[in-house]
C-alpha cells in the first residue's frame, strides 16, 4: 500500500470521481448510475470512504446502514433504505482503480467500513459478491451465508457476513 494514501469520507463533490470509478469498476448493468451515488451521498455521505494517493482519488467503498442481515436488490436503487441507527453495515460495492490493484487500497478500504461499524455499535457487516470473490471477503474474516436472492445486474451473488460476536456477546448479556 502506498503510504501517501489517505483514506476520508465522501463529499457531494466528489460525485462525479465516484461516478466515474463506478463505470470502470463494473459492469454497466451492475454500476450504480450517478443519480443513485448523488442520492446516497445526501443520505448517507459518511459511509462512504474514499482513498486517495497524492490527492488522486483511486478507489472507494460504500453502503447504508441497515436492519436486516441481507441485502436486497431494492435497497441498491433506493438510499432511503438507509437507517442512521441501523443494525448492519451494508457494503453495496469495493472500487478500486485498475492501475491500483493489488496493493491493498481494497483491503484498507473494506478495514475502514468495519472499524467505523464497530465504533458504532453496528451487530456487524453484510454484503453480497460473485463467486470469484467469496475467498478475499473470507479472508477478511467474512462468512458465507450461501447464494443470495439478489438478482442485482442479473448476476449470481452470494450473502456473506461478518458479524461482531464480541459486541453481540455483550449486548445479550445487557438484555
Amino acid at each position: 500500500m502506498n503510504k501517501l494514501s489517505v483514506i476520508r469520507t465522501a463529499s457531494p463533490a466528489d460525485l462525479e470521481t465516484i461516478s466515474s470509478i463506478e463505470s470502470i469498476c463494473f459492469p454497466a448493468a451492475e454500476a450504480a448510475d450517478q443519480s443513485r451515488f448523488a442520492d446516497r451521498l445526501k443520505c448517507f455521505a459518511d459511509h462512504f470512504w474514499l482513498c486517495e494517493i497524492q490527492g488522486e482519488v483511486v478507489g472507494f467503498i460504500d453502503g447504508a446502514v441497515i436492519n436486516v442481515r441481507t441485502i436486497r436488490d431494492e435497497m441498491y436503487a433506493d438510499a432511503s433504505f438507509h437507517d442512521p441507527a441501523g443494525l448492519w453495515q451494508a457494503v453495496y460495492g469495493i472500487n478500486v482503480l485498475p492501475q491500483y490493484r493489488g496493493q491493498g487500497i481494497g483491503q484498507k478500504l473494506l478495514r475502514a467500513l468495519i472499524d467505523a461499524a464497530r465504533r458504532q455499535g453496528r451487530r456487524g457487516c453484510v454484503l453480497t459478491c460473485k463467486d470469484h470473490m467469496i475467498g478475499w471477503y473470507e479472508k477478511q474474516g467474512f462468512q458465507l451465508m450461501g447464494r443470495s436472492a439478489s438478482v442485482h445486474g442479473g448476476t449470481l451473488w452470494n450473502d456473506m457476513v461478518l458479524e461482531f460476536a464480541e459486541e453481540v456477546d455483550q449486548k445479550e448479556k445487557r438484555e
